[in-house]
């Protein structure tokens, strides 16, 4: 076989990465290589159009193996299944538990029953759980944190009662006091003593993590997927240095503790995240232990909120599936999909049937957890993992060498840095420099809200008056979302008028960057297929009562057609060109205001032309 390998490729010489550039440069004509093919990402690093084998020859992150440490490939050696979680959140035990029940019937075997305040004691717990087996079901909770302690212990208590196998339970109670610290903006001064009091409370259940390190909620804040990952590898260890030093091993605060991580729409970078978060933890663990098996990382995974969007809503389904495939080909233990309608409404029957649906494709008729790390030796996934570590690591041992996590939290530092990254995220977004589809471009022209409303931040954040600062949850869609709503509200939708002439491929082009540009404040816009003269647009624009005329053409007839058709409208309606030709200036010395472009803050433009039009 070697051999006949050897003959079938003998007649070709290997082409060098030099030769690849150069043919690259040939077909760029010339244009930099570096400028045009080479991504500049958020993390910091920059990626390149192809990776070859000599791009990973010397990683040494290439020559680990699927489940041993440092578990780069995976925890397990065998498959890559993973659990499908919904959530429920409990106001009634005896409804939630009818629910439970339900959902355990159509493919999920995770459940987190989210408790809120209640008053939980034993008659709750059994009520809620009736007839779920513990054992065949992961079943996870969050409550509040007063309540955390009480709740571990009637939770043994009813395990013990009905006969489960404590050491084959599978679980976790979500506590996360510096989550809460971020989210909530008040602080407990006994969590110290709760973990360890939760860790106790659950020391026979091997298998049930009580403590949480919420970093999710950093990417639901928009911060960079490095930032996420070195202030999760931080947050973890703040947990591990303070429960050490309360006197807990190493190894039990590792077993006791999970991290809910999490996925952004970045789909290769996210796989490699999460292969890079079980690289980096191992190595932290491995300061405190020499032993291997209790250095992995548990890992549940909750798609992105900061990408959803309330109109075109069904896009979010396409968002949440790449995050969702992101996630279990990064190889996590766990994963909750966020149903697509959450922006608006409280989930319903339709939406969580999605969101459960959309893992069961991936898991069972995808079949992607029967293979372990299948992205493993790809060379752009392999490099990605280890720059994305490079750079959380990075920001780790600097988070380290400041104080911590804890103190870094309670000084605002973290909210701060992650405040800068959200800033530069809306700022791209509102110059499509980040797209979302369906929001800043390409919106449905005839959509109207029909009574949706965004969903105000639930998380607590406004109890009273915050002693730390608190993140900020607001969506990389919500600008574009109020300016559709204002323009909802107004008297009169805006009009926009397409005057196209001249140039076919140009007046074509401009047309539809301009529909999109102006549909994204929820404006009605009227394409047409052209006029001989600019007066006939003009006629036909005032006679579609149009509010905007906005001149189509090349950059070369700006200088033909421009003026007249300003002169002509004469003021009976704004005046736009599309595009920004070489002629702007003289144009603007004509009294031609507005131009739109690739280069426009298209957010900051909507904003201005809704103040100079909408009458309320």
């Amino acid at each position: 076989m070697a051999e006949m390998k050897e003959k079938l490729f003998e007649e070709f010489s290997p082409t060098t990465t030099e030769q690849w550039v150069e043919k690259i440069t040939t077909d760029l004509k010339g244009a930099p290589f570096d400028k045009k093919l080479v991504w500049r990402t958020n993390e910091g690093f920059n990626v390149y159009p192809f990776y070859r084998l000599e791009n990973v020859k010397d990683l040494k992150t290439i020559n680990s193996l699927p489940g041993e440490f440092p578990y780069l490939r995976g925890n397990k050696k065998k498959d890559n299944t993973w659990f499908v979680r919904q959530d429920i959140k409990v106001s009634n035990p005896a409804e939630a538990n009818k629910k439970a029940l339900d959902v355990l019937n159509r493919g999920v075997d995770s459940l987190m029953f989210s408790l809120g305040h209640a008053e939980v004691d034993e008659q709750f717990i059994e009520t809620l759980l009736a007839g779920i087996l513990p054992q065949c079901v992961e079943l996870n909770f969050a409550c509040c944190m007063k309540k955390a302690e009480n709740l571990a212990k009637l939770l043994v208590a009813y395990f013990k009662k009905n006969n489960c196998p404590l050491a084959d339970l599978k679980g976790s109670i979500d506590y996360d006091f510096i989550g809460k610290m971020m989210t909530r903006g008040h602080e407990r001064q006994d969590a110290v003593a709760t973990m360890k009091a939760l860790i106790e409370a659950t020391a026979e259940l091997p298998q049930y993590q009580v403590i949480g390190v919420g970093a999710f909620n950093l990417q639901n804040a928009g911060s960079f997927i490095y930032q996420e990952l070195g202030y999760a590898l931080a947050w973890g260890a703040e947990y591990l240095n303070l429960l050490t030093d309360a006197g807990v091993a190493a190894e039990t605060v590792n077993q006791k503790m999970r991290f809910n991580l999490g996925v952004s729409p970045n789909y290769f970078m996210e796989i490699a995240k999460f292969r890079a978060a079980r690289l980096l933890w191992a190595n932290i663990m491995a300061t405190y232990t020499d032993n291997k098996e209790a250095c992995k990382i548990h890992m549940h995974a909750v798609t992105s909120t900061y990408n959803l969007s309330v109109f075109d809503a069904h896009m979010n389904l396409l968002r949440t599936q790449t995050e969702a495939m992101s996630a279990a080909l990064g190889g996590v233990d766990s994963m909750t999909v966020t149903p697509f309608d959450v922006t608006y409404e409280e989930p319903n029957d339709f939406s969580e049937r999605l969101a459960r649906n959309q893992q069961l494709l991936l898991k069972e008729e995808s079949h992607m957890g029967r293979i372990v790390d299948v992205a493993g030796g790809s060379y752009y996934i392999e490099n990605l993992t280890v720059a994305i570590a490079e750079q959380a690591w990075k920001l780790f041992l600097a988070v380290e060498e400041d104080g911590g996590f804890y103190a870094q939290v309670k000084a605002g530092k973290v909210q701060a840095a992650v405040a800068e990254s959200t800033k530069t995220r809306h700022a791209n977004v509102a110059k499509r420099k980040e797209i979302l589809v369906g929001t800043n471009q390409y919106p449905n022209f005839t959509e109207v809200s029909n009574g949706k409303k965004p969903v105000t931040c639930c998380c607590g954040c406004g109890e009273g008056e915050k002693e730390i600062a608190t993140l900020n949850f607001d969506r990389a869609a919500s600008e574009f979302e109020a300016l559709r709503l204002e323009t909802e509200a107004a008297a009169k939708r805006p009009i926009a008028f397409m005057l196209t002439i001249g140039n076919l491929a140009m007046r074509q082009a401009r047309a539809q960057f301009s529909c999109n540009f102006l549909a994204t404040a929820g404006y009605k816009v009227i394409d047409n297929l052209g006029f001989p003269t600019v007066e006939e647009g003009v006629d036909a624009a005032l006679a579609a009562d149009a509010d905007i005329v906005v001149l189509c053409s090349s950059d070369d007839e700006y200088a033909e057609y421009a003026v007249p058709a300003f002169k002509y409208l004469n003021g009976r309606a704004m005046f736009i060109v599309a595009g920004a030709p070489a002629c702007m200036e003289d144009l603007k010395a004509e009294g031609i205001e507005n131009f739109i472009h690739v280069r426009c803050n298209v957010l900051e433009t909507m904003k201005e032309y809704n103040a100079k039009l909408l009458k309320k």
